[in-house]
Parts: C-alpha cells; sequence; structure tokens
C-alpha cells in the first residue's frame, strides 16, 4: 500500500475516533437537587464511555426553551452531545443508535416524565411503559417502546 493511502486511512481513523469520544462527552444540564440525573449519567457513561461536563442549572425551562424541548416530553435533565438534545431518562443504546443513524429533521430524543424503571428510575423489578421520543423540525415520533414489567 503506498504510504499516502496508508496516511489517508490513519488521519480517517484518527478522526472516527475523535468523533466517537466527542458523541460519549455530554454536557449535563440539571436541577442540583436531582439526584436520578447522576444515576442516569452513570449508567451512560458505563455504557458509551468518556467524561461529561454537569452544569447545575437554575432554571431549567430556560435550558429546555433554548434547546426546543417540547413541553409536553419535558423531563429532568437535559443533556446535549454531538450536536442532539437528550431530554430525561433515555437509555444509552438509544442515544447510541441516534448517534449511528443521525436521522434527518431530529432534534433529539426524549423520554417524558420519569417513568419508574427507566434507566436512573430503578425500583425493584417494576417497569412502567414507557416511549423514547424523537422531536424537532420532523415533528415527534415513537423511537423506541418500553414494555411495563412487574
Amino acid at each position: 500500500m503506498p504510504p499516502a493511502r496508508r496516511a489517508l486511512i490513519a488521519v480517517s481513523a484518527l478522526f472516527a475516533a475523535a468523533g466517537a469520544a466527542h458523541a460519549a462527552d455530554p454536557t449535563m444540564f440539571r436541577d442540583a437537587g436531582c439526584g436520578c440525573c447522576l444515576k442516569w449519567l452513570a449508567q451512560v457513561k458505563t455504557a458509551l464511555g468518556g467524561t461529561a461536563k454537569i452544569v447545575n442549572a437554575a432554571n431549567m425551562d430556560a435550558v429546555k426553551d433554548r434547546q426546543g424541548v417540547p413541553d409536553a416530553l419535558r423531563s429532568c435533565h437535559t443533556v446535549l452531545v454531538n450536536g442532539y438534545v437528550i431530554e430525561g431518562h433515555v437509555p444509552a443504546k438509544e442515544i447510541a443508535r441516534l448517534l449511528k443513524e443521525k436521522p434527518k429533521g431530529v432534534t433529539g430524543l426524549a423520554v417524558a416524565g420519569m417513568p419508574t424503571g427507566s434507566p436512573g428510575m430503578e425500583h425493584g423489578n417494576h417497569r412502567e411503559a414507557y416511549k423514547v421520543m424523537t422531536f424537532g423540525p420532523g415533528g415527534q415520533r415513537v423511537y423506541a417502546s418500553y414494555a411495563a414489567s412487574r
């Protein structure tokens, strides 16, 4: 293989690795008094790797307004990662899927409210049914569904 081609492959691999590292380094906005946010973040970091910047925000509604999170999809924390907004207790595997697929017309993913059994909201084996929704210029749609369990 010619040296120029090897160099191009090496640079491409470096950019891919840098992109993956960036994707795993979110900024989380949260109310300082909320503990479930940190439980969710620990699970996401375990699954996706990286580090996170945590910003304790006095006015979470203003953060959500700036990021275009619809009122009906709001939860306790808002995370910015790789150009997307992640609202609430979205499972790490859905975040990884979003970052891989990069669907058009999607600003982010949201799990409305704080459903029991969603990541960071575990209480025994009980899980409420919940949906992971996309939102953005393309509207809102179901991205994934999680069934209830007892």
